[in-house]
């Protein structure tokens, strides 16, 4: 009798791979919401943090910035805890962007972030959100942009919490 794991009768066993599809759109601000991401140097910014996510077995789909904060819309690979995620991709452009001398007013990220998950129906909405955030902020403060992210994503908040 053939074992119900094995191929008609082959030694082979059956395995399942394993597939995943995990899109967060991250978004953090610098410290004190101080306009200190100069705009001369955010692709060499871009291609750094672009570097840790690859680190990571993620996938970068879009990065952009405004002076104040940044945008990030990546894969999630599932060996990743999101926290450390974040966390790695801030300590080390905090470390880079002091070192390399592009960003001089640049003191720190903030503390917080927000991270939001989305399908691939939404995928390239959210790069294109992304991708606009220039001429989008033209019209929107980025408290209002925030806010109504949280508010679209059903996430409660305090006020007093948001920079």
């Amino acid at each position: 009798m053939n074992h119900p794991t094995r191929l008609g009768g082959l030694n082979k066993l059956l395995t399942m791979s394993t597939y995943r599809q995990i899109f967060y759109q991250i978004i953090f601000g610098t410290k004190n919401r101080e306009a200190t991401i100069s705009e001369a140097f955010e692709t060499d910014l871009y291609k750094y943090i672009w570097g840790i996510i690859e680190g990571h077995k993620c996938k970068l789909y879009r990065i952009n910035s405004m002076p104040d904060h940044i945008h990030i819309f990546s894969d999630m690979h599932p060996g990743v805890c999101l926290s450390d995620y974040v966390k790695d991709i801030k300590v080390a452009s905090s470390i880079w962007m002091k070192n390399s001398g592009k960003f001089p007013l640049f003191s720190n990220w903030q503390d917080g972030y927000g991270a939001f998950t989305y399908s691939t129906r939404e995928k390239d909405m959210i790069i294109e959100y992304i991708k606009n955030q220039k001429e989008h902020h033209r019209k929107e403060t980025f408290r209002d942009e925030y806010k109504r992210i949280l508010q679209e994503n059903g996430i409660e908040f305090d006020e007093k919490y948001l920079l």
